[in-house]
């Protein structure tokens, strides 16, 4: 297995440790990123309105937990819906709007504070009173309090003939929206500023209906929890309040009207009777006068004694066949123009009351939920279909009962006609007697009984009770429910840390960019040399960043490389022909070569530099060289001598240069010439050093065929803008052994780098600069923006 294949088999995980170190090393980012994001959050909680939340509990009253139970008859006006029901009623619309009207509602008194608008409420020092006119009218305006009792309305959400009015706190002021009453409260105080705004009814019902919550404590109580959720407590207490006093006016009224209905039908059925009975009297009366006075009944006391069993008989089914038809034909009106069904009338048994009861119950159910939606309601269709049903019930029970009456009756008649044959010879006065009197006994008995029934009736309307009693009043917290500081800083404190951290993250995860030093010895087996950190403005002309005596980081990199390269020896002997390359251009080389050579000179080493680069020559062009000659005319001249191209670089006096010269055409024939293998001879004898700026390699030729002449290649990537996924490429240079003796200089390396991996320093001395110059770190903000540009 060779060495790539090796490391690549060797690649460990990220370490978290190192991760770690990445990241404090980009602390300043993650406190500025908090204190933004804090900052943020707690300005977002400054200016977010109050919230209050307000609970109370409610009775759901049914026969079972009533006292008024013990007067009225079980199940007749109490509560045969479900606890559902009872929710889902209040929750109507109607229900809604008639509380904002009760509470003003719609009238928001706020005040700022800081930077939030606190809701006042019944607190506010001007109150304002309107009539039903305004219900859906909306508008705002804005309220200073003045001295002397004085304000100043400005600021109409509608324009007017003026732009303020000066008014006294209490009275009427004219405004662009119509005439308003002004309350003067009694913590009225100059130098405030009140907002006031006046929404539409309609549109507040939506807010209440979202912020009303209404739930069932327990299974197996009738208690509701009703709560609701404001930017004022003292409204959203009035608003509960005033919800069950609402709720139960329209119960009790619902339940006076079926009383009432009731009243009507005892009247109409007390003023027949009367007539009849009266009638029948009369008959009596004329039929004595008749008779002159005579008792018919003792003429035929000895026939009836055989009829006085199937009389009574005939008398109680007569009695209650009259009853059931009279109810019958009640009901049939009332089912025909959809009103309610007479109730706790005693005409029939209790299980048919029962039924009309329930009947009535659901029938005010329907009439309530059409006030406030249309016959498309899934509830007022299934209403509606019970209704059908129960009426159905109602008239097949009545009609049962009145075909067995009638069957009754017919039997007890023929047992009383048998007893009559027996009679033929009582006188014809004494059967109309009879008729007459039993007549005036069914009469007699129905209006008492209908008496007494007026009378219940009138007990119930007068006892009848609420549906709903508030057990514990609205009560809150003590304070808003939101927002909450600890939970929006501590967001923000959250975001703050989280956003730098996977920023930093995904930077460093998709950066294919080889930064540090560990980027390469996990990939190439090249020998490395060492690493070179980013030095501002390097591409200024005569940048020599290191110097004799210098304890800064860039003069310790090139005496550690100096050094290294003195370790790169060929059979024993250090290489003295050292040429840079790259694989593009940008990379650092004509830098490095320059500081390298000063590096080398500071050991009292002579050393010459060449600028081998003959199409572009940016070495000459760093360094002004005093001279016409250079490079290319010694290799395409024989007649010009070594001494001829040498000049003095000017860098230090052990430093001489021959520039590039003129730029040739024929670079590439130029560097074939064995006038470069005599050019390099010659100097080995003259110099300890010779260093040589090459091209890029792998974009032309030039740099390959230079190699020939080297003892050593320093291949020079550019921290931040070498690509990853280059570096096998730089591998396969060194496995096939196209540049000689090559090893890896890493150039530019910035000391952000020091947060992760091998970073700046590492290799030589764990902190070497102790004792040294320490470079001037950048300033934050120069940073930040270096940050973005990466």
């Amino acid at each position: 297995m060779n060495n790539l294949e090796q490391n690549k088999t060797e690649s460990k995980p990220i370490n978290v440790l190192d991760l770690i170190k990445y990241l404090l090393f980009h602390w300043k980012w993650i406190t500025f990123s908090i204190l933004l994001f804090v900052s943020y959050f707690y300005y977002e909680y400054s200016k977010t309105d109050f919230v209050y939340k307000q609970v109370e509990t409610v009775l759901v009253k049914s026969p079972a937990n009533s006292r008024s139970t013990a007067i009225t008859r079980s199940g007749t006006f109490f509560n045969t819906n479900s606890i559902s029901t009872e929710i889902l009623q209040l929750k109507s619309k109607d229900l809604i709007r008639k509380t904002i009207e009760r509470t003003n509602a719609s009238i928001s008194y706020t005040e700022k504070v800081g930077l939030r608008y606190e809701e006042l409420y019944t607190d506010s020092p001007v109150l304002i009173k309107l009539d039903s006119s305004y219900n859906n009218k909306s508008f705002s305006f804005d309220l200073e309090l003045l001295n002397d009792n004085k304000v100043r309305l400005y600021n109409f959400s509608q324009k007017g003939d003026k732009d303020e009015i000066f008014s006294s706190a209490n009275g009427l002021v004219k405004t662009p929206f119509g005439e308003i009453r002004l309350i003067s409260n009694d913590n009225f105080t100059s130098n405030r500023v009140i907002k006031i705004t006046k929404s539409s009814v309609n549109s507040l019902i939506g807010y209440f209906l979202g912020n009303l919550q209404i739930s069932k404590m327990m299974d197996d109580a009738f208690l509701l929890s009703v709560s609701l959720e404001d930017n004022s407590p003292t409204r959203a207490a009035a608003f509960l309040t005033n919800l069950i006093i609402v709720y139960n006016e329209f119960t009790l009224s619902d339940k006076v009207l079926i009383a009432s209905s009731t009243s009507d039908f005892i009247n109409e059925r007390l003023a027949i009777i009367e007539s009849e009975l009266g009638g029948v009297e009369a008959d009596i009366q004329n039929m004595k006068v008749a008779n002159d006075g005579q008792d018919v009944t003792s003429l035929g006391s000895r026939f009836v004694s055989n009829m006085v069993k199937s009389d009574s008989q005939v008398e109680n089914a007569e009695s209650t066949l009259k009853l059931q038809e009279l109810m019958l034909s009640y009901i049939d009106k009332s089912i025909l123009e959809n009103e309610l069904i007479p109730s706790n009338t005693g005409l029939v048994d209790e299980k048919l009351e029962g039924m009309i009861s329930e009947y009535n119950v659901l029938l005010l159910k329907k009439n309530r939920l059409l006030a406030g939606t249309n016959f498309s309601n899934p509830v007022v269709k299934d209403l509606e279909s019970s209704l059908g049903l129960m009426q159905n019930e109602i008239r097949r029970f009545l009609e049962n009962s009145i075909q067995g009456l009638n069957i009754k009756v017919k039997s007890f008649q023929d047992e009383g006609n048998l007893a009559k044959r027996k009679a033929l010879t009582m006188p014809a006065k004494e059967r109309i007697s009879l008729t007459i009197e039993r007549q005036q006994k069914v009469k007699e008995s129905l209006y008492l009984f209908l008496l007494n029934k007026r009378e219940e009736n009138a007990l119930n309307e007068a006892m009848t009770d609420d549906n709903l009693k508030i057990v514990d009043p609205a009560t809150g917290q003590g304070g808003p429910i939101s927002p909450n500081k600890l939970k929006k800083v501590g967001l923000g404190f959250i975001i703050g840390l989280l956003l730098p951290v996977i920023v930093l993250l995904m930077k460093l995860l998709l950066d294919t960019k080889v930064r540090v030093r560990a980027d390469i010895l996990k990939v190439l087996s090249v020998p490395y040399l060492g690493d070179i950190p980013f030095v501002k403005n390097s591409k200024d002309n005569n940048v020599i960043s290191v110097s004799p005596h210098g304890r800064n980081q860039i003069t310790e990199a090139y005496r550690i490389l100096r050094m290294n390269i003195n370790l790169m020896s060929i059979e024993g002997r250090p290489p003295q022909v050292i040429s840079f390359t790259s694989s593009n251009i940008g990379a650092g080389k004509t830098f490095s070569v320059l500081n390298i050579v000063a590096t080398l000179s500071y050991l009292d080493k002579s050393v010459v530099v060449i600028d081998l680069d003959l199409r572009k020559g940016t070495l000459s062009k760093r360094i002004e060289v005093k001279g016409d000659k250079g490079v290319s005319h010694y290799l395409s001249n024989s007649k010009v001598l070594v001494d001829d191209v040498i000049c003095k670089s000017g860098i230090n006096e052990n430093v001489d240069i021959i520039p590039v010269g003129m730029i040739a055409p024929n670079p590439v024939e130029l560097l074939l010439s064995p006038r470069l293998d005599e050019l390099i001879a010659e100097l080995r004898n003259r110099y300890d050093y010779i260093v040589i700026d090459s091209v890029p390699v792998e974009i032309i030729a030039d740099g390959y065929i230079i190699d020939r002449v080297s003892d050593l290649s320093l291949f020079v990537i550019r921290s931040g803008k070498f690509d990853k996924r280059q570096l096998p490429e730089i591998e396969a240079i060194y496995k096939e052994k196209k540049l000689k003796n090559m090893a890896i200089l890493l150039n530019g390396v910035s000391r952000d780098a020091k947060g992760y991996g091998y970073g700046y320093g590492y290799g030589y001395g764990y902190g070497y600069t102790y004792g040294y110059e320490v470079e001037k770190n950048d300033g934050f903000w120069k940073r930040l923006m270096s940050f973005f540009q990466k």
